[in-house]
Formats: structure tokens, C-alpha cells, sequence
């Protein structure tokens, strides 16, 4: 039975806010700041030549009722949820981000994802971020 197996992954996870969010921070400024800005508010150098202009990053959880959407965030990032407007995951440092999940988090909903340690670094960061 798979019982015990999903009581173990479930004790293992861990708040994303429990990571590093100034990892989080240097791995935005090398991977993410050339679209979403160093401010993360959508206005990054290359925004101008994108046909979708990037996320303003800071109202990821006004936009979602309050709650910070951190499966979405999590999949978005790693690849497991690519942006069409990209044509790929994300474009230039998507690579970085795709690959192992080996760290258990648990969603604000209870339930588990599983994603490597640099997005969940990255996600604290954002998570930092929010405007309230």
C-alpha cells in the first residue's frame, strides 16, 4: 500500500516561506530581471520587445483573491506550466529551473507539489514581494 509513502511525503513538506528568500533574490535578478525588472513589476529591458509584456510579479496574490499562488508560481517557473507567449518554458533560464523535484512543499490548500530548492528559494522571494 502507497499509504505510508504519502504520510511520509506529507510530513516532509515544508512552507515554500520557510526557504531562502535572498537566494531567491539573486537567482531573480540573474534569471528574471531582464523581463520582469529588478523591482519584479513587469518592466524589464526586454519587456518592450516581448509581444506579451511580463507579469508584474508584486500583485501575484492581489490578482489571485489574496492568496499567493504557489502551485501555479511553482509550475510556472519549473516549466510544468509553460507560457504560451514563450513558446517554450521560460525562455533563456528555463533550463535552470526544469529538472530534479526532489523538495516536498505544501500548498496554503494542504496539498503537496514537489519542486527543486532554486524555485522554491525564488518563490520565497516573490512571496516577499506582494503588495497587501
Amino acid at each position: 500500500m502507497r499509504l505510508p509513502f504519502v504520510l511520509a511525503f506529507l510530513a516532509l513538506a515544508v512552507p515554500a516561506t520557510a526557504q531562502n528568500a535572498e537566494e531567491g533574490q539573486a537567482l531573480f535578478r540573474t534569471h528574471c530581471a531582464t523581463c520582469h525588472g529588478l523591482a519584479a513589476t513587469g518592466d524589464g529591458p526586454m519587456a518592450s520587445v516581448l509581444v506579451i509584456q511580463p507579469s508584474n510579479l508584486t500583485t501575484l496574490s492581489q490578482r489571485n483573491g489574496g492568496a499567493f499562488p504557489l502551485a501555479r508560481v511553482i509550475q510556472r517557473i519549473d516549466g510544468r506550466d509553460p507560457l504560451v507567449s514563450h513558446g517554450s518554458p521560460m525562455p533563456v533560464y528555463g533550463d535552470y529551473f526544469e529538472g530534479v523535484f526532489d523538495v516536498p512543499v505544501k500548498t496554503d490548500a494542504g496539498q503537496p507539489i514537489l519542486t527543486s530548492r532554486p524555485v522554491l528559494d525564488l518563490v520565497s522571494y516573490l512571496q516577499s514581494l506582494q503588495v497587501k
